[in-house]
């Protein structure tokens, strides 16, 4: 089983990233989860969010999870929260952030000897959609470094799963996955 931990604040959209990745995975026939955890939910707070991914059906409906993937899109909480909890020995951890992957390490000593990426996905956001809403931006990283899906398909998928928003913001989105793609290190 593939599980994944999103670490964010709430407003920055990682609950619909949660959403909008079990929804291209379902497309595959794997079995999927989407689902979150707010602290105190308003706008701002601390939140996790997860996902799990297996071919066959997933009983667990915990948020305990020794996460495949630890996805942190707002900066700060790699230092106000504890990122790496139930970490495995091969957690990778894609982090939103202007450092590079050396010098976040060195500012957390936590991900000392950890599998690391480092990618900015807010600069890539406000750029790209206009927004400071780094939740595809991290899908994008995410393809890169799993190697999950083409980037094609993907995209496709993307596209169709925020059908309903202005093409401007979509285009926007594309944009953004892509950009990630080429930037995580």
């Amino acid at each position: 089983m593939l599980e994944i931990r999103w670490h964010s604040r709430a407003g920055q959209g990682a609950v619909t990233g949660a959403k909008g990745l079990a929804d291209v995975i379902s497309t595959t026939g794997k079995q999927v989860q989407a689902f979150a955890f707010y602290g105190s939910a308003k706008r701002g707070a601390a939140m996790t969010a997860y996902n799990r991914v297996d071919d066959n059906v997933i009983m667990n409906h915990e948020k305990y999870m020794e996460p495949d993937y630890v996805f942190v899109i707002d900066p700060a909480l790699v230092y106000t929260s504890d990122v790496t909890v139930n970490h495995k020995e091969n957690t990778k951890y894609i982090i939103t952030t202007h450092l590079s992957t050396e010098e976040l390490k060195k500012a957390q000593p936590k991900l000392e000897g950890k599998e690391v990426y480092t990618v900015d996905c807010i600069t890539i956001a406000k750029e790209t959609i206009g927004r400071a809403i780094p939740n595809t931006p991290m899908l994008g990283a995410f393809m890169k470094i799993s190697g999950m899906y083409e980037m094609d398909f993907f995209k496709t998928s993307m596209q169709r799963v925020l059908g309903k928003l202005p093409q401007k913001i979509i285009d926007g989105n594309m944009l953004a996955i892509q950009r990630a793609y080429d930037e995580v290190k």
